[in-house]
């Protein structure tokens, strides 16, 4: 359980009606919770999830220490029958549950992500080389963090794009946004528009329309 707030006092009270009603043991600051670690400064607060990228990288089980700049190639349009289908697809489907957890605090891995769990239920060797690049990525950007600045503003801005027809087998686009609190990234998401857009400024109509929905 975390507890949260501007008031410590009440934090203190509240924690003090809990140990008398259940057993429980503070463990003080938050430092690290469900793989996710956290570390507060003076400036502000730094998320980050690296113990669990190193054991993701320990599972994976990589051939070779290289490292990538970018977890996807620019351009890529992957469909279903790219490739041969893998004969156990178990471990591609557990690295890549494991990398959609990991994009709670990674949101440069969030449209990668999107594409390869779209594979899951007959993954290629195609899908696969792809999916460990993102892990190459990872190992190269593992210290990389979210920040939070305690001074930063209550000023909402919001940013939405759109690939138009980016699907080949469906020529479905893909909606994606992100939202600051001030200085702070606290909502992402690329998602896989429901209809297909007949064109390009429909397209972005459509990830303005996501983007308006999560706002509200």
């Amino acid at each position: 359980m975390i507890i949260t707030g501007d008031d410590s006092e009440y934090i203190t009270f509240v924690k003090a009606r809990l140990r008398d009603q259940f057993l429980m043991t503070d463990l003080g600051p938050l430092r690290y919770f469900l793989g996710i670690e956290v570390s507060s400064t003076s400036d502000g607060f730094y998320i980050s999830q690296e113990k669990y990228i190193q054991d993701l990288l320990a599972r994976a089980a990589l051939g070779d220490e290289r490292t990538v700049e970018t977890p996807m190639e620019l351009n890529v349009k992957l469909q279903p029958t790219d490739g041969d289908p893998l004969p156990d697809p178990t471990h591609y489907r557990h690295l890549v549950g494991s990398l959609v957890y990991l994009a709670v605090t990674r949101p440069d891995i969030s449209y990668p992500v999107h594409i390869l769990s779209q594979f899951v239920s007959a993954p290629t060797t195609v899908h696969y080389s792809h999916l460990l690049r993102v892990l190459h990525y990872l190992r190269g950007t593992i210290t990389r963090r979210l920040f939070f600045p305690c001074s930063s503003s209550l000023q909402l801005q919001c940013y939405s794009d759109a690939t138009w027809a980016s699907d080949p087998s469906d020529r479905r686009s893909l909606s994606a946004y992100c939202v600051f609190l001030g200085g702070s990234l606290i909502a992402w998401k690329t998602k896989k528009q429901t209809a297909v857009s007949r064109s390009s400024v429909e397209a972005e109509l459509r990830a303005m329309a996501l983007l308006t929905a999560e706002v509200t």
